[in-house]
């Protein structure tokens, strides 16, 4: 019974990260003026677009949401700083979602595909960064160790 309950509560975070981008070498700057962030009507789900850079994130976590709260403000941290972090975590994240039977599928469903090239924008590195740290927390794991 706790398998399955780790199982569910596992397949609750997915984390969707879709770029479609060039390959120009020139740092690319998300519109902030088309972004939508927005909190749905479901719990714990967060959602931001970008129609100019085609990539959407979806953070789906019972407890993100509020534990999201209790953090740092906007603004605290630099972007610079943020997608530095992001690099960093995105690309451990990925390793460990390559050696499924290492780290598990369960933890580790999808590949982020993050651009260190284009500019996503303060907000979208924001999240990013606070998601990793909560998944980090909630699931007892270190992606930076």
């Amino acid at each position: 019974m706790k398998v399955i309950k780790y199982i569910i509560s596992s397949l609750l975070m997915i984390i969707l990260l879709v770029l479609l981008t060039d390959c120009s070498p020139t740092k690319k700057t998300a519109d902030t003026r088309k972004m939508d962030v927005t909190k749905t009507k479901e719990p714990d789900t967060i959602t931001i677009k970008n129609d100019s850079l085609n990539y959407e994130i979806k953070i789906l976590e019972v407890g993100f949401f509020g534990w999201l709260q209790t953090q740092r403000p906007r603004g605290y941290y630099s972007q610079s700083y943020l997608e530095n972090w992001n690099q960093q975590y995105v690309t451990q994240y990925n390793i460990r979602v390559n050696n499924a039977l290492q780290y598990g599928r369960n933890l580790y469903p999808r590949r982020i595909e993050y651009d260190a090239d284009t500019d996503y924008g303060y907000e979208v590195n924001y999240l990013l960064f606070h998601f990793f740290k909560f998944f980090e927390q909630k699931y007892n794991q270190n992606l930076l160790r």
